[in-house]
């Protein structure tokens, strides 16, 4: 059966009405997961190998039956390593259907049926009786219930309710227990992803609102590939703690809670950030380690096992305090059953949560920023060289007769205008973005230099802008809605809508959007990607067949949204200008399209292709979501940390060959539809 489903499109910025199949949605949870990540996490699969044998030898040496309850199973492969370590019976939990599917028919085709039962349903609806879901109360424990920031999966009130109603009074849990760990430092750049800096326009100081930088900012963790921030990138004021530490093989509370630790400053210096990761022992004695650190903490960082389903976390302070060496510090950790947060205290003897006190409450953005702009974007607008930029290219096109319009979210755009002498400047966006623009006005003075709208584009008339008619029309762009590179190109959208409202001769910037690609070998995201086939000797082909049907439902033909900063990979190929959109032109009512090639420059396994977008701002002056600097001789790639690039992912990898070898190519073509404002790759290698 299919339905009709309405999506907001974040390129056209229309309502749109789609048929869509009954299965779609967990086709697409499917499809978007970590695509067996987890399988292949060589370093992970091996040490719950190794503490589940040691739990089940445990148990055995007491002369018990070895009763398992594997919460969260998915494929079902650490039920089938406890069987195949001596377990009796295991029961195997898995709330996803499909996943549950996936698991019986893995469970059968590896031979442990008989001694294995799936239970889709969440754990906390498991029943336990002669009549329930289990017979008896399990006396080993096995999970992975993690994610990056170890509870944000509910690991607590799972852990909670299983201790009370389906495992044995000291049983065995694998893992035994979980410990996090932090640390404060100093860094201009990830507290750039936190808060408004001064902004600096041609010596002018454009100051951010205090109840920006008095704001204690979104709860949500930044959960980043840690390994990819250089050690130079950051100050450490402190010694990397440990926080507090969960023994799971008793019962475990969901309540709030809170833990700190005293230090005295190493160096003086401004905290701003806690980086925080965590680590799990498989066993009691803790000589079974699985480590989320990044690679920077090991002897040989290459050494290092790469992961995806685990990162590590950044946290940002309340507000950033100066810190004098040798000073004493109390870093305090809170946590409730799904989330953590961090707060400093300089005193030590006046702990920042009394014991006696409710734990303090979770951050809570009070200022709008913290909702309107991401982490990548206050990255964006606190970049100084990006700001040159677009005051530079505003300076080429305004005048004292100039009347200016911007069309993008939280955009300082429309400040710099005024700035720069505009004479009238007029900003379009949603309430609570206007609001956030409205106090960066005030605190600078400027009440009533930018005329404020809440409208849209299409519904705007000339007597809204007073009779005026429109100059200088100009976006950076950046919608909050906009995930993949061609999302903004909503900007031209509202560009056509506008037609009627502009001045003939009228300035769009940017006046041009490039459509970039390279054909690249990747370190290690292609995993996210790969089928597994067999994992520690298991056959887990049926969750790769899964996986696929749901690709080839929708998904293997579209883009994934990745900051690849995050993700190194090598180009094959040269960088290519493949498609270029005409912002000073109206959108065609054709589609676009654009054929080609890219020759293999480099030798490589080639995982698929890279797409960016560069904005012509003028025709001096470029910015490149993509590609911050020249490609490496060898092909490494220095990539923008502001916006997501997407990624064309191949079936299987390719083996390119350099010219040196004898040449060889990527054929391509893509296809820009007006309509939907939607940009498909058909990779013409593979027909």
């Amino acid at each position: 059966m299919k339905t009709f489903c309405g999506r907001a499109n974040p390129t056209t910025g229309a309502l749109d009405w789609v048929e869509e199949s009954e299965e779609y949605d967990y086709h697409q949870e499917i499809a978007r997961s970590s695509y067996a990540d987890m399988l292949h996490d060589t370093d992970r699969n091996q040490k719950y190998y190794a503490g589940i044998r040691a739990a089940v030898a445990r148990v055995k040496a007491r002369g018990e039956k070895a009763t398992v309850l594997d919460i969260g199973t998915g494929t079902g492969l650490l039920s089938m390593m406890a069987l195949t370590a001596g377990a009796d019976f295991c029961y195997a939990v898995e709330v996803f259907k499909p996943m549950a599917e996936a698991a019986k028919c893995i469970v059968e085709k590896n031979g442990f049926s008989d001694r294995m039962k799936i239970i889709n349903k969440h754990s906390t609806e498991v029943t336990l009786g002669p009549d329930g879901d289990m017979q008896t109360r399990a006396n080993i424990l096995v999970t992975e219930l993690f994610d990056t920031e170890l509870i944000g999966e509910g690991a607590l009130p799972s852990y909670e309710h299983a201790h009370q109603n389906l495992v044995q009074e000291g049983c065995e849990a694998v893992p035994h227990r979980a410990t996090v760990y932090s640390q404060l430092v100093e860094s201009e750049l990830l507290w750039s992803w936190g808060q408004l800096q001064p902004v600096m326009v041609e010596g002018a100081r454009l100051a951010p609102p205090p109840a920006v930088t008095q704001c204690a900012g979104a709860h949500s963790v930044c959960d980043i590939q840690l390994s990819q921030v250089s050690p130079e990138q950051f100050t450490p004021l402190g010694p990397l703690c440990t926080m507090f530490s969960l023994d799971f093989s008793k019962p475990v509370s969901s309540a709030p809670q809170s833990h700190t630790s005293h230090f005295p400053a190493r160096v003086s210096g401004r905290a701003q950030v806690v980086l925080s990761w965590w680590d799990i022992d498989m066993d009691p004695e803790g000589s079974i380690v699985c480590s989320m650190a990044p690679s920077w903490t090991y002897p040989q960082p290459k050494a290092a096992p790469w992961r995806d389903h685990w990162m590590q976390s950044v946290y940002f302070l309340p507000t950033e305090r100066s810190v004098v060496e040798g000073e004493e510090l109390s870093l305090t950790v809170i946590h409730d059953d799904y989330s953590l947060w961090y707060g400093l205290q300089t005193d030590r003897y006046s702990p920042l949560v009394p014991s006696s006190a409710t734990p303090l409450c979770r951050p809570c953005c009070t200022c709008h920023a913290h909702l309107v702009w991401n982490r990548p974007r206050f990255g964006e607008l606190n970049d100084g060289r990006r700001t040159e930029s677009y005051v530079r290219a505003l300076r080429s096109v305004l005048d004292v007769d100039s009347v200016c319009l911007s069309v993008s979210d939280g955009s300082l755009l429309p400040v710099f205008a005024q700035m720069l002498g505009a004479k009238k400047v007029r900003h379009l966006s949603l309430f609570f973005i206007l609001t956030l623009s409205s106090c960066i006005l005030i605190a600078n003075s400027m009440k009533g230099g930018v005329e404020l709208l809440e409208i849209r584009a299409d519904q705007l008339s000339s007597n809204d802008l007073g009779g005026q008619q429109i100059s200088v029309l100009m976006g950076e762009p950046y919608y909050s809605t906009s995930l993949l590179p061609w999302h903004s190109l909503f900007f031209w959208y509202c560009r056509t809508a506008l037609a009627k409202l502009l001045r003939p001769g009228a300035a769009i910037l940017p006046r041009s959007a490039t459509l970039h690609a390279a054909a690249v070998e990747f370190q290690d995201l292609w995993r996210i990607r790969a089928p597994c086939g067999t994992c520690e000797g298991f056959d887990v082909s049926p969750m790769d067949q899964m996986v696929q049907r749901s690709l080839d439902f929708r998904e293997s033909r579209e883009a994934e949204p990745h900051p690849l900063w995050e993700y190194p990979c090598r180009a094959l190929t040269l960088p290519t200008a493949v498609m270029t959109f005409d912002f000073t032109q109206c959108v065609p009512e054709q589609p676009i399209n654009a054929q080609g090639c890219f020759p293999f420059v480099r030798s490589g396994s080639c995982h698929g292709v890279a797409i960016w977008m560069e904005y012509q701002l003028t025709e001096e002056v470029t910015i490149s979501m993509g590609l911050s600097g020249d490609v490496g001789e060898q092909g490494a790639c220095e990539w923008s940390r502001h916006r997501k690039q997407g990624v064309y992912f191949f079936p299987s990898p390719r083996q390119s060959v350099g010219e040196d070898g004898g040449g060889g190519k990527v054929s391509y073509s893509f296809t820009f539809e007006p309509s939907s404002g939607d940009i498909s790759m058909d990779d013409t290698n593979a027909n």
